[in-house]
């Protein structure tokens, strides 16, 4: 014999509300375990983690210096290698968590697009004079 359409609902709410209970407890049961657990595990990982990337901003950090000069509110012009040839970078820094970051803004320039630039220098201060 069919059953009713009332009947086939409450036997759904049912087990959803089983469910539902089922759900609760293990939330419950995840939440107690992570509190219960010590506080030594995660410790431990997190000093590792952020012991490595301090030696790697260290030694980033006194090989560039020597290459860099500060142009003021975060803008350097960087003298680089990348693939055995040098580059000019003039570039913008943002500071992300107590460490100046190179933004999108900026330009590399090859060491002959430098060269050509030095060669104008004279011609853009006679501009600039006289325009500004």
């Amino acid at each position: 014999m069919p059953k009713n359409k009332k009947e086939e609902s409450d036997s759904g709410s049912e087990s959803e509300q089983e469910m539902k209970n089922k759900k609760s407890k293990k939330d419950h049961k995840k939440k107690n375990s992570d509190t219960s657990d010590s506080d030594s595990g995660p410790e431990d990982k997190t000093p590792a983690k952020k012991s490595k990337p301090e030696v790697k901003k260290a030694k980033s950090k006194d090989s560039s210096e020597e290459n860099q000069w500060s142009l003021g509110k975060n803008r350097f012009v960087k003298l680089t290698e990348f693939k055995n040839n040098w580059y000019l970078d003039v570039r913008e820094f943002y500071n992300a968590d107590g460490d100046l970051k190179p933004s999108k803004k900026g330009i590399m320039l090859t060491m002959e697009q430098w060269q050509k630039l030095k060669n104008h220098m004279e011609d853009i201060d006679k501009a600039i004079r006289q325009n500004v």
